[in-house]
């Protein structure tokens, strides 16, 4: 569902937020407002002794009154600083969006995930026969975790209203011709059992909505639309983004024992590296790629898969299908 700044203008008349509000949004009443009506919340949500029912009810409080605040354009510039330690606030790196969310742990042992994307959507329309004009919206997408009801989600295409839901930690910007790419790297708890790592993408249409996954992986001669690792909750898993390298980098999955295989809840990292290297308008997969340690940069420790120098291990190479090759006759 999306919210342009019309009917913004009409929501602000009638919230709570705008009685104390008016005209521009001022930092420092923006401030009284985060710290009077949404770190306590956040504080009460996360309360160990919050029964379901009432986590339930503050959620949706939270809900309201952060949409109430980020209702407004010029809020777009304000960091929330003083609720970093208790929710996921990331920008993208070319600062046309953001995502703001957070996650709650139930009973069971599974995760439910909330949030939106902020987001500046231009408009471009044609004012003659050699003229055009801009105009920067900012839109309001709520993201609705729908993680459990989507069938196949490594082949999903989905939107906000139908989010797979996660924690994001990284976005990655990739641009080709034709589309910018975000890649965001997250986490999902999943259950008691097993958690996961995401390789999620981002792209947003031609009226600016979000659209999650893309045809954009070359994964060992599968072409998922998002990546998705599921190991063991008792184990850790290594998914990061080398700038230096332009790659990401995680560890390799396999089972604790041969008898376990296909029960990831029995799976680990074992302690080898593969990757994924931008090419051709695709993340495209490296297997066996070797770490190195690097006293200087602690995220970049693996050797560069992409160097042809004498000496270097050419297996190592990201691979980009060529549809068009042809086997030789014999």
């Amino acid at each position: 569902m999306k919210r342009t700044l019309s009917y913004f203008l009409i929501f602000i008349v009638t919230s709570a937020f705008s009685q104390e509000v008016t005209g521009e949004m001022r930092l420092k009443q923006l401030d009284e407002f985060t710290q009077s009506k949404l770190k306590p919340l956040i504080k009460q949500l996360y309360s160990p002794n919050v029964s379901p029912e009432e986590q339930n009810k503050l959620n949706k409080e939270l809900l309201s009154k952060f949409e109430e605040a980020i209702t407004i354009p010029e809020t777009f510039n304000y960091g929330f600083d003083s609720l970093k330690k208790d929710i996921g606030i990331l920008i993208s790196p070319d600062k046309t969006f953001r995502i703001i969310h957070w996650n709650i742990a139930k009973s069971d042992g599974t995760f439910e995930y909330y949030g939106f994307i902020q987001s500046k959507h231009i408009e471009i329309k044609k004012a003659g026969l050699f003229r055009s004009s801009k105009t920067e919206t900012m839109q309001l997408f709520p993201l609705i975790d729908r993680s459990s009801e989507i069938k196949n989600p490594e082949n999903a295409i989905t939107d906000n209203k139908k989010w797979f839901g996660a924690l994001y930690s990284k976005i990655i910007v990739k641009e080709t011709k034709s589309k910018t790419f975000y890649t965001l790297l997250g986490w999902d708890g999943n259950d008691k059992f097993s958690q996961k790592k995401i390789i999620e993408v981002l792209t947003f249409d031609a009226n600016g909505a979000p659209r999650f996954g893309a045809d954009i992986f070359n994964f060992d001669k599968k072409f998922p639309k998002r990546v998705i690792f599921e190991f063991s909750s008792t184990c850790n898993l290594s998914v990061r983004y080398s700038n230096k390298k332009d790659s990401i980098i995680f560890g390799h999955l396999a089972p604790t024992q041969p008898q376990f295989e296909g029960q990831f809840q029995y799976y680990c990292s074992d302690m080898s590296f593969d990757g994924f290297g931008f090419k051709k308008g695709k993340w495209n997969y490296g297997a066996d790629v070797k770490a190195v340690n690097d006293s200087d940069e602690k995220d970049k420790l693996y050797k560069d898969p992409h160097d042809r120098s004498e000496g270097h291990d050419e297996s190592n190479l990201y691979s980009v299908p060529n549809p068009k090759k042809k086997k030789k006759k014999k």
